[in-house]
């Protein structure tokens, strides 16, 4: 026999509970909420280019949680060279920590940057505010990381330097409130502090069977189309590739509000990388000020049904312009 009314009237109760625990107190939007949040890094990893493979990427791997088990992990990828950073320059690279259902996570978004010059991990999440309804916050934090690294099959790779007596050590990093973001000011000719987050990651490809990787370029690839939300503003842009060279593809971001601030927005996306670039355009009297963020872009691509089309989608993703 199925569940009664009331078992699932409880469960549902219980589920909205959850829900409304997993929002948090922001301020009022000018200050922000005192307190922090203590994240556990259970694991963290880092892999130099395999030597077997042309790409020379470097891997970072993270493992946050509460105690010993895993909630999010997070995972990017970027040429050595980069050491997290664009080009080796100034914008930081983000990525996705994605859930791994054994806990439910209490934000909207987790994403993480790795600066490794300095082996230092930053992490930004955000999540609903419990006293502003329909608005959200956000914290941040970064963690210094003591690295100790050899060598094994020709590639390199690093784990957390052990204590002095074996044991390895208890890493955290600690979060607190961001104030509300400030985005491209046209009166104050200022960049900010701009972020965004992406939405409704949508790709299709064909690829024939038997092929265990896409490589690039791939026949009949439609590239990336996705919702940005720029945050300072709450400016959304629907974005759709425009045109494709060499794996990378080239896009526009149109926004469908005539109220809108007047600007634009475009994209960028390296398939052979998974490295999406976005930037973000004001038109000031004449003067153009923009802002620019990158991410290392994880999608899960399935095979459609009885067919030789892949479809991509991805959770939501937050990212900050330039290091911060």
């Amino acid at each position: 026999m199925g569940r009664s009314v009331g078992s699932l009237a409880l469960a549902a109760t219980a589920f909205l509970s959850c829900i409304v625990e997993g929002a948090r107190v922001c301020g009022n939007g000018t200050s922000p909420a005192s307190g922090s949040f203590q994240h556990n890094l259970i694991d963290v990893r880092y892999d130099g280019p395999d030597p077997d493979k042309d790409l020379g990427v470097s891997t970072i791997a993270v493992a946050l949680g509460s105690g010993s088990t895993p909630i999010y992990e997070c995972v990017a990828q970027w040429p050595e060279a980069w050491g997290g950073w664009y080009e080796g320059g100034s914008n930081a690279i983000w990525s996705d920590c994605i859930g791994t259902g054994a806990g439910f996570g209490q934000d909207k978004t987790v994403s993480f940057s790795v600066d490794w010059k300095t082996k230092t991990i930053r992490l930004t999440h955000s999540f609903d505010c419990s006293d502003r309804q329909g608005s959200e916050g956000s914290a941040s934090g970064s963690l210094a990381v003591d690295f100790e690294c050899a060598t094994r099959d020709g590639a390199m790779y690093c784990i957390p330097k052990l204590t002095s007596a074996g044991a390895r050590p208890a890493l955290r990093i600690s979060t607190s409130y961001t104030s509300a973001p400030k985005g491209l000011d046209c009166a104050a000719g200022s960049v900010g502090q701009n972020s965004w987050r992406v939405e409704s990651w949508l790709r299709r490809y064909e690829m024939a069977p038997g092929t265990s990787t896409p490589g690039a370029p791939l026949p009949k690839d439609t590239g990336p189309s996705f919702t940005l939300r720029s945050l300072p503003t709450n400016t959304t842009f629907n974005c759709a590739t425009t045109q494709h060279r060499n794996g990378t593809f080239d896009g526009s971001c149109k926004s469908p509000s005539p109220s809108a601030p007047a600007g634009s927005a475009e994209f960028s996306f390296d398939s052979r990388l998974n490295i999406l670039k976005v930037s973000e355009t004001r038109d000031c009297d004449g003067r153009k000020l923009s802002a620019v963020g990158v991410a290392y872009y994880q999608s899960i691509c399935d095979r459609d049904f009885n067919s030789v089309f892949f479809t991509c989608t991805a959770d939501p993703l937050w990212i900050g312009a330039g290091a911060s």
